[in-house]
């Protein structure tokens, strides 16, 4: 056989993502502030794209009269979600939309202003309108985000000020000259828990100032607001806080220099030591637990997020109301007058073609979005539906799941179900969690009966541990003994790896520490 370069035709089949595919996936994992943000950047892209603002006063006698429709399906049937799961009603049916064929030009707002009343409602409800507007009885693309709420003061609150700074303002009151700038450089080296991290001499040396200036710098430190900052360890930490609330005497100062056997809990040897009695020893300990071991936290914390929920649910006489949040979703509609008005004055092929594309795009995006809604109505449901224990009861009736139990149960792929329950949260009467929490492993049950959950297991035993007797410790044992009478077969290497997840001391532990809490 002859060696030599030939040409060879061959077939072959390849699974291809296309550009779109892949940021529909994207868009299911998003949350819905996250959602918000895309929906404006995509606002300041296409100009065909427009979202609606319920302001009441501008909107047409149509427009009403769907809003109105919509208010009625949310209250005559609270569980639209579950209707339309029931009913087989998919994505795919409703979003089958030719969009060569389907030219509507009464899809915006400002359309439906000049001619509510005109043949073209139907038209504008048959895309844009009927995927944002006609879903917000099920938690579609409805929602007043965009309209005026109102002033929001917490605009016009100053920023909280940081350790450093509130710091170096008191020095520029309490100190000039030398020792000014050197306690400017202690103060830059405090960590943000208060403590100075560095070493007085060695400042002394790099500042080329005598040690005994840099002694007297952080002196004056100690001395600022909060109390106990700058200090080197916990022990003096304690010791400044002590002093400033005028109870350092000898047997506090014994007592902060011995907290080693604090930790312990050794309250025979600290008595012995501190030459007091039990009241007196009880009340040092009192009064040294009221200190803050970490002073400078309290200044220059970052900013607590508030957690906005993307779903709702709540328990109505039918059953369980599953909604999505739509005050954080714009209703999206496609301008299409103004597509109307862009076609007559396009004149060259360059300029057809965009507009055209920018049309395709604005109509992918509400449908898009509309599947989105539609995936994550259907995901919820199946968990509360199975989950029903955990929120009529609590936490003690929380089941074992996993995402193939719901992809299953909805006929989804796992890995959709992964991206809907990521970065979201569900708000219901007993709080506020993250999806993912409702997935928990499974503990087999004492009498043979059915699987319980992991979470329902430590929430059991962070009960029986807060509800111990001071004088009796329950040791890891006799915990795994309880919980097995309450029907959790448990062993006691399982006890101690949950006691220790949530943070809770063995027997030892806890008994010194009820000890020193008197």
């Amino acid at each position: 056989m002859a060696l030599g370069p030939r040409l060879d035709l061959r077939q072959s089949q390849s699974l291809v993502m296309t550009p779109q595919l892949q940021q529909a996936i994207r868009l299911l994992a998003l949350s819905n502030l996250e959602i918000e943000s895309y929906i404006s950047e995509e606002l300041d892209k296409n100009p065909l794209l427009e979202a609606v603002r319920d302001d009441g006063d501008n909107r047409g006698e149509g427009d009403a009269g769907a809003e109105a429709d919509s208010a009625s399906l949310a209250s005559d049937h609270p569980s639209r979600a579950d209707e339309l799961i029931e009913r087989g009603v998919h994505a795919a049916d409703t979003l089958d939309v030719d969009l060569g064929a389907d030219t509507f030009h009464h899809d915006s707002v400002a359309d439906r202003l000049g001619d509510s009343t005109g043949p073209g409602m139907d038209g504008a409800l048959g895309l844009s309108g009927g995927l944002s507007g006609g879903l917000s009885g099920a938690g579609g693309l409805s929602g007043g985000a965009g309209g005026d709420d109102g002033i929001d003061f917490d605009m016009f609150s100053a920023p909280d000020i940081g350790l450093a700074d509130h710091l170096i303002a008191q020095a520029g009151e309490a100190l000039s000259g030398i020792h000014h700038a050197v306690a400017l450089y202690l103060i830059d080296q405090i960590d943000p828990a208060g403590y100075l991290d560095a070493d007085l001499l060695d400042v002394a040396n790099r500042l080329g100032v005598p040690l005994h200036m840099v002694e007297e710098a952080l002196a004056a430190i100690h001395r600022f607001d909060p109390a106990g900052v700058g200090a080197r360890s916990l022990a003096e930490c304690l010791a400044i806080q002590a002093k400033e609330a005028d109870r350092y005497d000898p047997c506090m100062a014994v007592l902060i220099a011995h907290l080693d056997l604090v930790a312990k809990g050794a309250l025979a040897q600290l008595k012995r030591i501190c030459g007091v009695d039990d009241e007196d020893m009880a009340d040092m300990i009192r009064e040294l637990r009221s200190y803050d071991p970490k002073p400078g936290l309290r200044f220059g914390s970052d900013a607590v997020q508030a957690v906005v929920p993307d779903l709702f649910v709540e328990q109505r006489k039918a059953g369980w109301a599953v909604e999505v949040n739509s005050a954080t979703l714009p209703k999206l509609l496609v301008n299409r007058s103004y597509y109307a008005e862009l076609s007559g004055g396009a004149r060259t092929a360059e300029s057809k073609g965009w507009l055209s594309e920018q049309l395709a795009s604005a109509n992918w995006i509400i449908r898009a979005l509309d599947q989105r809604q539609r995936t994550i109505i259907k995901v919820a449901t199946e968990i509360v539906k199975q989950q029903e224990g955990f929120f009529r009861h609590g936490v003690s009736h929380l089941k074992p799941l996993t995402l193939r139990s719901i992809a299953e149960a909805i006929e989804m792929h796992e890995s959709t179900v992964s991206r809907v329950t990521s970065n979201k949260y569900l708000s219901c009467a007993r709080g506020l969690f993250e999806l993912k929490y409702f997935f928990t492993s499974g503990i087999q049950a004492a009498d043979g009966g059915e699987a319980v959950s992991a979470t329902a297991v430590k929430s059991a035993l962070k009960a029986l541990i807060e509800g111990e007797d001071a004088n009796a410790i329950l040791s890891d044992e006799k915990l795994a003994e309880l919980l097995k009478a309450k029907g959790f077969d448990i062993s006691r290497r399982t006890v101690v790896k949950y006691r220790e997840s949530m943070g809770l001391g063995s027997s030892v532990q806890r008994r010194r520490q009820k000890a020193l809490a008197g």
